[in-house]
């Protein structure tokens, strides 16, 4: 699919500082309970807090501390930047996409992938970082998914969710490589629905994705259908420092040469 010679719209991100309280402001790192039973969820274990809503899915709350939430936005922040920084992607028919988005290690521009920002300023793509690799090949181990070969990731796609923003139910198919696709979430809650791999219709299965929580799919369900229909406005810890809305993370290995 041939992509939109219109292009995309850079966009900027408020100064950090600037995020108003939080409906959820706790004050105190890592202080989040668990619903089951009121412990800390930092003090559960990760196979405790681990769950599989579909075979080949795996979804762990509270996989990162607060500390390593803050460090991410604070990486977020930068790749945010020109060049090659976040913007409003355009789809082949000409609208903008509601998410806003920036891309490391290859560029996505719907729907196919590149080294330059193509739908922007042409700048070579940002780097996928040592560290964010690492923090990926850890969350598949954690996640227990397709672990029969090790995870080489080669690009990142950073969305960031403003109030009002969704994403359609979609295949992530532009990839050769069949390898899990890991998704870290942070900010507001978002419900992240899943169809099947063969449909994009009902029957669906959502999970409420918080910050700090982890989403990895391989094996089988690969290519389910998913999307996020739906952010839980006010819902991120105040410590985040993001603008209303919610940040996903989402490494690959794409399989291009």
């Amino acid at each position: 699919m041939s992509s939109s010679r219109l292009g995309g719209v850079p966009t900027v991100l408020p100064p950090p500082g600037t995020v108003g309280t939080r409906q959820l402001s706790l004050g105190i790192a890592d202080s989040r309970l668990d619903e089951a039973d009121g412990r800390p969820v930092r003090d559960v274990s990760i196979e405790e807090r681990l769950t599989r809503p579909l075979p080949d899915v795996a979804h762990i709350r509270s996989w990162l501390t607060a500390q390593e939430q803050r460090e991410l936005v604070a990486q977020f922040r930068e790749w945010a930047l020109p060049p090659a920084g976040l913007r409003h992607p355009r789809v082949p028919a000409g609208h903008l996409m509601t998410v806003q988005s920036v891309c490391l290690g290859w560029h996505w521009q719907p729907y196919t992938y590149s080294r330059h920002a193509d739908d922007t300023d042409g700048a070579p793509v940002k780097p996928l970082p040592a560290e964010l690799i690492a923090l990926s090949r850890r969350a598949v181990i954690d996640a227990g998914v397709d672990s029969s070969r090790p995870f080489d990731p080669d690009a990142a796609i950073v969305n960031l969710y403003g109030p009002s923003a969704r994403l359609g139910l979609h295949q992530d198919g532009e990839e050769p490589s069949d390898a899990p696709v890991v998704t870290i979430s942070l900010g507001d809650t978002c419900v992240f629905r899943m169809a099947g791999v063969d449909r994009r219709t009902a029957p669906f299965t959502d999970v409420a994705l918080a910050s700090g929580d982890l989403l990895v799919f391989g094996g089988r369900n690969r290519r389910i259908y998913h999307g996020v229909p739906k952010v839980l406005n006010g819902t991120a810890p105040s410590w985040v420092d993001l603008p209303s809305g919610r940040v996903s993370i989402t490494v690959r290995e794409t399989g291009l040469a």
